[in-house]
């Protein structure tokens, strides 16, 4: 991001409550730089900074008591290096619409502040030390919506390949950290009521029925056009059709919650790029975060499970590991639901397959939405506005998307798939 689009109010005196009260013995900002947290194609819902500050420390007698929990605690030397990473909206009309129906900071500050400590304390309760994602910091003089949070990358965590996709090892860790959650924010829903509104129905509120009408009429038009150059498309390219007209009433009746059901708190965009590891030295997974908490959202496991494994896992695993991945995550959620004392019943394996089958139509929206930008090559092209514009960039932008011979090569297994799982029909 060139240094004339960093908003002008992202300074150092905006930082200088969070560092003193969170970096010993803060004296000073010796210097402060604000600049891209990430490239295009990367990050497409948010505008995304790093600010990386240079502080100056104090004397030896710093004054301060060593029993203050410090994020970045003093180096030997009269400066240290300190970084955070801060969200903040796009500017252009049509997200600031989207914002006043759904503000997706709101939800994710909320999420932070609120909903991943209590998940992380029903854990500590029964003595298990699990963390689900960064810190997050408040900034007094923000002028606009934010998310500040810590850069993890300092703690050398880092995403994965998203192009490759993820092997066994990395899918694994995934579900784990996924059935972790989903089990405490079931066991939460049991001890302390409902979540709030604002987490409970993500975009899926009436009032943003026409916004996401027009928003998929330009994706769903271009991935029919597309169709004709997938090997094998006659077997579906009829249903797929067919659907286009009913697509955001099958996406609302999706979200409708069945109270008869294994419900959780969906994390809602498990995709790679929201899914951090750190290794230790000699590359094994030491841990996952989850990142981005903007769109969450309650309800069936199916939603967190067919967006994650159709969107980000690699080609040869995709569809003849799937069955296993489920099989994985339903024993770490078993297990994770019995450490917990889950007062309910707790679903069996034929359970979440049944999920999977009655919301396979999900999986139909995953594989031509989020996983056509997970499988694209870096290209300055990739922005939300292109992701669901109607301009003639915009097209130009999603046709590369369906066109791409990585996405090619996924989506002419995964369509057949979904046809035999019944996930296309009306």
């Amino acid at each position: 991001m060139a240094a004339s689009k960093i908003p002008g109010w992202v300074t150092a005196e905006l930082f200088e409550d969070l560092l003193k009260a969170n970096v010993e013995g803060f004296s000073k900002v010796k210097s402060f730089k604000a600049d891209s947290g990430s490239a295009a194609g990367e990050n497409y819902a948010t505008i995304m900074l790093r600010v990386n500050i240079e502080v100056e420390l104090q004397g030896k007698s710093r004054g301060r008591s060593s029993r203050i929990k410090s994020d970045f605690p003093p180096l030997d030397g009269k400066s240290k290096p300190v970084s955070y990473m801060v969200k903040l909206p796009h500017q252009l009309e049509m997200f600031q619409e989207m914002m006043k129906r759904t503000n997706i900071f709101d939800i994710e500050r909320t999420m932070y502040n609120q909903v991943v400590p209590e998940i992380e304390a029903i854990y500590e309760e029964v003595g298990v030390d699990i963390t689900f994602g960064a810190r997050s910091y408040d900034l007094k003089n923000a002028k606009t919506d934010y998310v500040a949070l810590e850069d993890l990358g300092v703690k050398g965590f880092k995403n994965a390949n998203r192009l490759e996709g993820f092997d066994q090892a990395h899918t694994e860790r995934v579900l784990q950290k996924l059935a972790q959650w989903h089990a405490a924010s079931a066991v939460r829903v049991t001890t302390k009521g409902s979540y709030t509104d604002i987490l409970l129905d993500g975009l899926y509120k009436e009032e943003n029925r026409p916004m996401m009408t027009e928003m998929m009429k330009g994706i769903g038009s271009n991935f029919v056009k597309s169709c004709p150059t997938y090997e094998g498309y006659e077997v579906f390219i009829d249903k797929v059709k067919a659907l286009q007209p009913v697509l955001i009433d099958k996406m609302f009746d999706f979200a409708k919650v069945d109270p008869m059901e294994f419900n959780v708190l969906n994390h809602g965009d498990s995709w790679s790029n929201n899914i951090m590891f750190q290794y230790d030295a000699f590359g094994k997974i030491k841990e996952v975060y989850l990142v981005d908490y903007q769109l969450p959202k309650y309800g069936t496991v199916a939603q967190d499970l067919l967006y994650f494994l159709i969107s980000s896992t690699k080609l040869e695993d995709k569809l003849s590991k799937f069955d296993y991945y489920i099989k994985v995550y339903h024993e770490n959620l078993v297990e994770h639901l019995k450490i917990l004392k889950y007062s309910k019943p707790i679903p069996s394996l034929r359970d979440i397959h049944l999920a999977l089958f009655k919301y396979g139509f999900f999986g139909y929206t995953v594989a031509t939405g989020v996983m056509a930008a997970v499988l694209l090559d870096p290209t300055d092209t990739a922005s939300f506005e292109n992701f669901v514009g109607d301009t003639e960039a915009g097209l130009a932008f999603q046709m590369q998307l369906f066109n791409s011979p990585r996405f090619r090569k996924h989506i002419q297994v995964i369509m057949p798939w979904l046809l035999n799982r019944g996930a296309l029909d009306m």
